[in-house]
């Protein structure tokens, strides 16, 4: 909510001015502080340390695993020549095979854990959902809906969603 921008009559045109900008700048204090913000900053921060991190194991570690396998691991020079044009796709082979091997090393190190980590410790497991399809027409609606917002077909409100076990 923005404060209210009086006129003070004794500054006049830049008295009102300068209320706008501080208004302005207690919006911008209040946008950057609520958790939302702060939470994708970290989250970013984080994304692009782990990122050098993921590239640098990739770079120093598996390609030059895979060239003592394969033989050669860079085709940046690979090209061909069609009426005086050359196409270099060494370089499209070396992007295609780097975001194979970092989408691989990210599951394998980082989302096949934690599903393992997440399935060994049930107090990590989400909770169960608020909401539940509706018989008729699909559409989600809430456990304790006696009739369907979307086809307003007449439901069973559910209490506790019954497990598999």
């Amino acid at each position: 909510m923005q404060p209210e921008i009086r006129r003070n009559p004794k500054l006049g045109a830049i008295g009102t001015k300068i209320a706008r900008t501080l208004s302005m700048n207690t919006g911008f204090k209040q946008f950057l502080m609520r958790g939302n913000v702060i939470d994708l900053a970290v989250a970013v921060v984080t994304g692009g340390a782990f990122g050098s991190v993921v590239s640098s194991l990739v770079k120093d570690l598996i390609t030059p695993l895979i060239a003592a396998i394969g033989g050669q691991p860079d085709f940046s020079n690979l090209s061909f020549q069609l009426h005086g044009s050359r196409f270099a796709y060494g370089d499209f082979i070396n992007s295609i095979l780097s975001f194979l091997i970092i989408s691989a090393v990210v599951y394998y190190l980082i989302v096949l854990p934690t599903q393992v980590l997440t399935a060994r410790n049930p107090t990590l497991t989400p909770p169960t959902p608020a909401r539940r399809p509706c018989p008729d027409c699909l559409s989600e609606v809430p456990l304790g809906a006696r009739k369907c917002s979307f086809c307003t077909s007449e439901l069973t409100p559910v209490t506790k969603i019954r497990t598999g076990t």
